[in-house]
């Protein structure tokens, strides 16, 4: 996602002074010209404000069915000597441009990267989740440290690299590590992507990572091109002739997982032109189902997507040989979003498809409708051996 790390006393009073630039004062008057309108169109989770003299950032849905929000200021820092704001006004105070940074996702890493600031990037927990060929040979060439683990993450090693700041990801507000960190004056700012639904609406979010680095206009360059591509894929599906009906998921031990018809998959699966069995479900996480239910209602379903961590035929058999019953097992027809993996074993999908979903819905619109995009290749969604 090692164990915790008793913090030493100097280690703790020397980057509270060290960090106290970008900490709270107790204020004068920061009244600023009317924020411009937030150029957020997509995603539900932050919003983004730009004033005269900094941006503020505020982050809505940290995880899911938080009641609480998170609120930032973005200053640059030939400005930040000069700037003062109400105590309490703001949950942290970062200078831009960053310089060094922190982040507990993979999906933040692909972000980073695609913004051109991977060496930036001196941290991160249990790098061996990390796939991208070029954040891998900053691992190997210790520029990126190992953390330990998201939940229990080494402090007092993320404070002997004093970073600008850390992107967080939490499930909740209970996470005594960070709780450390900001104790000792560093900025902390919580991020939510994974809880987003919809495939721009996860894009989007390079616009979050942007201000940090003063890469507003990069970002949304990066961004428009890839809301292009998507919706150019989408009008592109509804010209196919037919409407293929698909299930998807697979057991876990006795539960099968299927993605509710509000999920980001499903979502996929709708803008790819296809009848996914379960669109009328209200989830917008997974369904946990019986085998017997699956089969009653997929037994004849055309594609199946995503069986579990299976890659492979003989293995989706032998975990269940009731899977042969299935007509996409007959007919070859069953795709996986775990086929290519990263050096370590990080699953590539997870890690790279949040930023690129024009990427996923032209693999599935190449898999569904074959003649719509002959030459596509398939990068995320691949079938089974």
């Amino acid at each position: 996602m090692v164990h915790k790390h008793d913090i030493s006393i100097w280690v703790l009073f020397f980057f509270s002074i060290f960090f106290m630039g970008c900490k709270e004062n107790q204020s004068t008057d920061t009244s600023q010209p009317e924020a411009s309108k937030s150029s957020i169109v997509y995603a539900q989770g932050f919003t983004l404000k730009k004033l005269e003299d900094y941006t503020i950032l505020e982050v809505t849905q940290p995880w899911v069915g938080a009641n609480t929000h998170y609120r930032y200021a973005l200053v640059p820092k030939e400005k930040l000597a000069a700037m003062t704001f109400p105590k309490g006004e703001f949950d942290a105070i970062v200078g831009t441009p960053v310089e060094k940074i922190v982040v507990t996702s993979t999906t933040h890493i692909a972000a980073i990267e695609a913004l051109g600031e991977l060496n930036s990037l001196v941290g991160f927990p249990d790098t061996d989740y990390i796939s991208s060929p070029n954040a891998r040979k900053l691992v190997d060439e210790d520029q990126i440290k190992d953390l330990g683990m998201n939940e229990t993450i080494n402090t007092e090693m993320v404070l002997l690299l004093h970073p600008d700041l850390i992107i967080g990801f939490s499930i909740n507000e209970d996470n005594n590590s960070y709780d450390i960190i900001k104790r000792a004056g560093m900025p902390v700012i919580s991020t939510g992507d994974w809880v987003e639904q919809t495939p721009l609406g996860k894009a989007e979010w390079i616009k979050f990572f942007a201000p940090f680095f003063q890469k507003e206009a990069e970002a949304d360059s990066i961004f428009k091109k890839i809301e292009t591509d998507y919706l150019e894929a989408k009008e592109l599906a509804q010209k196919a002739s037919k409407k293929p009906t698909v299930i998807t998921g697979g057991l876990y031990k006795d539960v099968w997982y299927v993605a509710g018809g509000e999920s980001w998959m499903a979502q996929f699966l709708e803008d790819a032109n296809s009848d996914y069995l379960w669109a009328d479900t209200p989830e917008t996480g997974s369904i946990g189902l019986s085998l017997e239910s699956v089969l009653e209602k997929g037994q004849q379903a055309d594609f199946w997507f995503n069986p579990s961590a299976e890659i492979s035929y003989t293995a989706l058999e032998n975990v269940n040989p009731h899977h042969r019953q299935f007509v996409a097992f007959t007919n070859k027809k069953i795709y996986s979003n775990a086929m290519e993996k990263g050096a370590k074993g990080g699953l590539i999908f997870y890690e790279q498809a949040p930023q690129r979903p024009d990427i996923v819905l032209k693999d599935l619109i190449s898999i569904l409708h074959p003649e719509l995009l002959p030459n596509h290749q398939l990068r995320f969604i691949k079938p089974l051996k």
